[in-house]
């Protein structure tokens, strides 16, 4: 196996952060004027976490392009991290949602457009009952809450190195076999062992354990992990996760806002889960925020019978925008025109063909490092093998290589995912596209190893 030569990635990384320069003279004004306003030079936080000196600013974004303020285009392999999977301004979108606008935005009354959405996320993922959010983050809030009320019960259960958005109760690790608060997590309101309980992924025994007490209201748990890079779920550990929780009580919420890349279903359908609630995010409203939790009848019956919950008013659920008329219009062209079983048809033998580039890549130059795929989207590890957990995946995470990588395919009209290695399709992207990025991991690689 070739190793990385790290004093020859520092010089070629050198090289790289002064082409980068050299390309991106107007988004260098830009960013030192926004420090002077915006908090970091940037108007959310984790926009400086691209490679390069600076951030890029934006220009246009269009299908799976992107068009800087210095002319640079790129093929978009991020796609917002899945806010943009359905690629940018989507013209099976963009048409319904300016038609809304012109008609109106919020009113704090119900759509036809809902009704139609209610029912396509029932035929789509299974639950009966849906309510409406502006983020996956609030979904996840919501449907905390409701377990907490209708079990009585005081703590849940994620998985280490999870997301979840910005739910206090996910900022969590493992620590000398105990809870404790993720590095660098900001102001958490309690204490996280108070509230949380942090299991490694594909551990049913560990789960069967934190289970047993009785005093999770509800494990909250993506498909696969996607956030810490691609971790998939072992044969069976799915059967053992629904197992566990109805045997204990415990309310089962899968949140798909990442791994709906696995079909217009999401995991759900494809892998035939059978959640007690269900949550997502992101994607479903072309860029217009967006996010719904779905509950089975068992717990819609339970949210009613518990007569001291106040579900309408100052209860902890809901938002005065949420189900707005212009998100319920932006869901339903989504799914109807864009998100669909055909568009899946395309976007997923693109994955496979990326994963065959930056496997033929990595076998080409002898590197230890390997490649996962999650339906329509899909990483590449600097490890010989996938972990299986979060923990394992931590602890392979290699930033001073991965800033190498995403800089060297940025200033060649690449983007990737800046906080991990990751490449999703939409229905725009393209084979061109693809083989782009392969001859630019392929150049890439050849480098690091001296080629």
């Amino acid at each position: 196996m070739s190793k990385v030569d790290r004093a020859r990635m520092q010089g070629l990384m050198k090289r790289e952060e002064q082409r980068f320069r050299d390309a991106h003279k107007r988004s260098k004004e830009l960013f030192e004027r926004a420090t002077k306003s915006l908090l970091g030079g940037v108007p959310m936080s984790w926009m400086v976490e691209w490679p390069g000196t600076f951030p890029v600013f934006m220009e246009s974004a269009v299908a799976a392009r992107v068009t800087d303020v210095d002319g640079n285009a790129y093929v978009d392999l991020c796609l917002g991290d899945t806010g943009a999977m359905t690629g940018h301004a989507p013209s099976g979108s963009t048409g319904v949602i300016a038609e809304q606008l012109r008609r109106g935005i919020t009113t704090m009354l119900p759509s036809e457009d809902a009704v139609w959405v209610g029912e396509e996320l029932q035929r789509r993922f299974g639950l009966p009952y849906w309510n409406f959010t502006l983020t996956a983050t609030d979904a996840n809030r919501f449907a905390i809450r409701i377990a907490r009320q209708i079990t009585g019960r005081p703590k849940i259960l994620v998985y280490n190195y999870c997301y979840h958005g910005t739910v206090d109760e996910t900022f969590a690790t493992i620590g000398d076999g105990r809870t404790i608060t993720r590095k660098g997590n900001v102001g958490p309101p309690v204490p996280v062992e108070v509230t949380t309980v942090v299991v490694e992924f594909n551990d049913a025994e560990a789960l069967a354990r934190a289970l047993e007490p009785g005093d999770v209201a509800c494990v909250l748990a993506e498909p696969a992990l996607t956030n810490i890079g691609i971790v998939l779920p072992e044969p069976d550990y799915h059967d053992a996760l629904r197992e566990l929780t109805r045997k204990t009580g415990t309310i089962l919420i899968i949140d798909e806002t990442h791994t709906i890349c696995t079909g217009p279903g999401g995991a759900t359908r494809a892998w035939g889960l059978d959640p007690d609630m269900f949550t997502i995010g992101k994607p479903i409203g072309s860029g217009i925020p967006s996010g719904t939790y779905g509950v089975s009848e068992e717990v819609a019956r339970r949210m009613f019978d518990s007569t001291d919950a106040d579900y309408y008013d100052v209860g902890g659920i809901g938002g005065t925008l949420a189900g707005n008329a212009l998100s319920m219009a932006a869901i339903r062209a989504t799914l109807e025109n864009v998100l669909t079983e055909e568009a899946f048809a395309r976007m997923i033998p693109l994955a496979e063909r990326w994963t065959d580039g930056v496997h033929a890549a990595i076998e080409r130059n002898g590197l230890p490092w390997e490649v996962q795929r999650l339906g329509a989207r899909a990483e590449y590890w600097f490890t010989p093998t996938p972990p299986r957990n979060g923990g394992e995946a931590a602890a392979a995470d290699d930033r001073e290589l991965a800033a190498f990588t995403h800089l060297y395919a940025l200033n060649r009209g690449v983007l990737l995912t800046p906080f991990h290695n990751a490449a999703l399709m939409s229905p725009s992207t393209t084979q061109e596209d693809v083989d782009l990025h392969s001859e630019v991991f392929e150049e890439m690689t050849s480098e690091l190893v001296g080629g």
